[in-house]
């Protein structure tokens, strides 16, 4: 069965272009690296590495300098203890309807308020800290920086960073430079780690999106690196490294409150960001694999969907742009970046309660006001009419001696 696996899935169709052989690209070890498909194995371990790795950096590194740059925590309510509630809450909605929560009012002898309250406690209760978005963004920021500065580093003097036909030049029988070979493990690894985390890290807005791209990227970096397009590959990953980075110190100064520095970042991220993701990675990379590499080699099954998972990125980044686009229009109207618009928020959901529960809060407040002002007007009411009366009292007495 594993050697009939192994038949169809390394079909030279699927790898090669047309009339090449896996014995005409066999390299010896003296003419250098040649990527394996069992070379991605190593990522497996390395992703676990990696978790183990963000586990340390957060509590040693990101914990403390969140105190030194003074991230504060919201104090929330903790909702009370309620079996009935919490058990509907975890395996039906954190968001019941009115009918429900009238049918759980009934069950627990509550009013409908109570019931509504608690739920609104017990979702900012399950909220992310400001300090664990914080962590997280701390993180990704030290991997992002130092990724870009090494890709950036090995990529310098290579003849394809500069002329885009040498991706091409002598494929597919193309060395892997030691220093290529290890930004390609090292950001699949990362990757594949950020995928692990997805369900106990920060749920954003974007959070389908961010899955698609996790998972598109993983498929590009290991097809590419299968099919040899590692040098088209390392451009691919400078670009999306060279703007990440700021977006991630960006976040961690936003959770730190220090609205101008921000501010300012989230204006330089925004600028870069436009620029790579809809000028230069459309525009030189793609066109680069999408009509460069055909004066090399006629198209084949790998040149399709390498090109499809391109496109598939080139999607999710007019998208973000579109995102990015409408909190440069709130910094220019309005003087400020109100909300992280691409991915600094929690999910739809959590982003309108997280609007909507402060008001109710107030709601509560403003609440108590009118009923110590309405209280207060019936004093005065009732102060005033015990003066009428005994007013009216004093007029009939006086009135009595002329009566007489």
């Amino acid at each position: 069965m594993e050697a009939l696996l192994n038949e169809w899935l390394w079909q030279e169709k699927y790898w090669l272009p047309p009339g090449i052989r896996w014995q005409d690209i066999e390299m010896k070890e003296e003419d250098g690296r040649f990527p394996l498909p069992r070379d991605l194995i190593y990522t497996l371990p390395l992703a676990v590495a990696f978790i183990a790795l963000r586990y340390v950096f957060e509590r040693l590194i990101a914990v403390p300098f969140s105190k030194q740059l003074g991230v504060k925590d919201r104090i929330r309510i903790r909702a009370a203890s309620i079996p009935k509630l919490e058990a509907f809450y975890k395996q039906n909605s954190r968001q019941p309807s009115h009918a429900e929560v009238v049918s759980l009012g009934k069950q627990c002898g509550l009013s409908q308020r109570k019931i509504q309250t608690w739920f609104r406690h017990r979702r900012n209760q399950d909220r992310p800290s400001n300090t664990k978005k914080f962590c997280e963004a701390s993180w990704r920021f030290a991997f992002y920086l130092v990724a870009f500065t090494a890709g950036f580093g090995s990529l310098i003097n290579t003849p394809w960073l500069w002329d885009h036909r040498e991706c091409w030049r002598g494929y597919p029988k193309q060395p892997v430079a030691e220093a290529h070979y290890w930004y390609y493990i090292l950001e699949m690894g990362f990757y594949l780690s950020l995928l692990m985390c997805v369900s106990v890290d920060v749920k954003r807005k974007d959070f389908k999106e961010q899955v698609i791209h996790h998972i598109a990227t993983i498929f590009l970096v290991g097809f590419s690196y299968c099919a040899n397009y590692v040098r088209v590959g390392t451009l691919v990953m400078l670009v999306h490294d060279s703007s990440d980075f700021l977006l991630e110190s960006a976040k961690m100064f936003h959770y730190a409150g220090w609205t101008r520095t921000c501010d300012s970042l989230f204006v330089v991220f925004a600028l870069i960001f436009l620029v790579t993701r809809l000028v230069v990675f459309p525009g030189r990379v793609i066109h680069t694999t999408l009509v460069v590499s055909l004066e090399f080699f006629q198209p084949f099954f790998g040149y399709y969907f390498f090109n499809a998972l391109l496109l598939i990125l080139q999607a999710l980044h007019v998208f973000w742009a579109y995102l990015i686009l409408r909190m440069v229009y709130k910094f220019v109207f309005l003087g400020k970046v109100e909300r992280d618009e691409r991915s600094d928020e929690e999910s739809e959901v959590d982003d309108e309660e997280e609007e909507e529960e402060p008001e109710e809060e107030g709601d509560e407040c403003s609440w108590e006001q009118r009923k110590g002002a309405i209280n207060s007007k019936l004093a005065s009411l009732a102060n005033n009419c015990v003066l009428n009366n005994l007013t009216n009292q004093r007029n009939i007495n006086s009135r009595l001696p002329k009566a007489r």
